[in-house]
């Protein structure tokens, strides 16, 4: 027979536990990152929208070729770059026309670039009686936003993973890109 004072704290710990907020509602890092770049660089902020139906593949995000971050559903990150001239791409199973865009920026600028997926690129199987099996390959492309429309997602009552600085990527943690 379990005793009352066991009782009590189990209650308590269960209430406890109903009345913190998620977990995954809580942001990755800070939310307090500079909301100007250093003097003389660049930002581009890369983002990518928790969407139900969407891929939850995390694919790498890249500016001239380099590796500039992972893409997260959900997720945001930024890099303070030089001003210059950059294709921004993300790894990609299907090539389309638009997936890549070119930017020059000039010290101060700030701009948003949205990671989209089409998870219905590349499908099949599945066929034949009861379906199932199927397969799909994602494709990814990179929108540009205007400051002010993509501004308003990092604010504090959206629950992006916002907004962490890039780092680079030790290249063992996404072997099978």
């Amino acid at each position: 027979m379990i005793s009352l004072s066991l009782c009590r704290r189990l209650l308590f710990v269960c209430a406890a536990l109903l009345l913190a907020p998620p977990v995954w509602a809580q942001p990755v890092a800070s939310t307090t990152a500079s909301n100007v770049p250093p003097p003389g660089m660049a930002r581009i902020w890369w983002y990518r929208a928790l969407e139900p139906y969407s891929s939850l593949a995390t694919p790498y995000a890249r500016m001239n070729g380099a590796i500039a971050g992972v893409s997260q559903p959900g997720g945001a990150f930024y890099n303070d770059v030089p001003p210059g001239h950059y294709h921004l791409s993300v790894d990609t199973i299907g090539v389309d026309f638009g997936q890549t865009k070119d930017v020059d920026l000039m010290p101060g600028m700030q701009i948003f670039a949205k990671v989209v997926s089409n998870d219905n690129w590349i499908t099949g199987g599945g066929g034949g009686r009861g379906g199932g099996g199927g397969y799909r390959r994602d494709t990814f492309y990179v929108w540009l936003y205007p400051v002010d429309q993509a501004a308003a997602r990092f604010t504090p009552a959206r629950p992006l993973l916002c907004c962490r600085r890039a780092e680079a990527p030790t290249g063992n943690e996404h072997e099978n890109r």
